[in-house]
């Protein structure tokens, strides 16, 4: 597998992400869905990543820049063909040692409170994050949980 910087210009990429929205909206009700879109994620201040298994993409991943110091992890997704395979743990360990190429010192992020959105927290768990307050712009809501660490 390969990870790579992507500009979000390709159809394939694009209908990944639509499939991710989709996903969220139909997990979380719509003032909690913080999913970004693609406009949204070619942002000024985004990295974006796909991961390629071949020709064949499997997952992506982006960091969102909050300050100087501080970003946040968006838009984590793996296909389902290939969940608990090893994507995940592979992007988000090259995602937190590019965050401190990039001289961030905090990551956090936003995930889902159900059932649902247990292995995401498992595994952020596993990295390292703590659950903690909202952050950035994130208010208490019931459908969220937030987390952060210190790199």
């Amino acid at each position: 597998m390969r990870i790579v910087v992507d500009d979000l210009s390709g159809a394939r990429i694009a209908e990944f992400l639509g499939e991710h929205l989709e996903e969220m909206r139909s997990l979380t009700p719509p003032e909690s869905v913080h999913a970004l879109d693609l406009d949204g994620l070619r942002e000024p201040g985004v990295t974006f990543w796909s991961v390629m298994d071949g020709d064949a993409l499997v997952g992506c991943g982006a960091l969102k820049r909050l300050d100087a110091e501080h970003a946040e992890v968006k838009s984590m997704r793996t296909t389902s063909r290939r969940k608990r395979g090893g994507v995940a743990s592979l992007l988000l360990e090259h995602m937190l040692a590019e965050a401190g190429r990039m001289g961030f010192r905090r990551l956090s992020l936003e995930t889902g409170s159900a059932e649902p959105f247990l292995p995401a927290r498992r595994l952020y768990e596993k990295y390292g994050f703590e659950y903690c307050e909202p952050f950035g712009d994130y208010r208490l809501d019931p459908n969220s949980v937030y987390m952060t660490r210190v790199l």
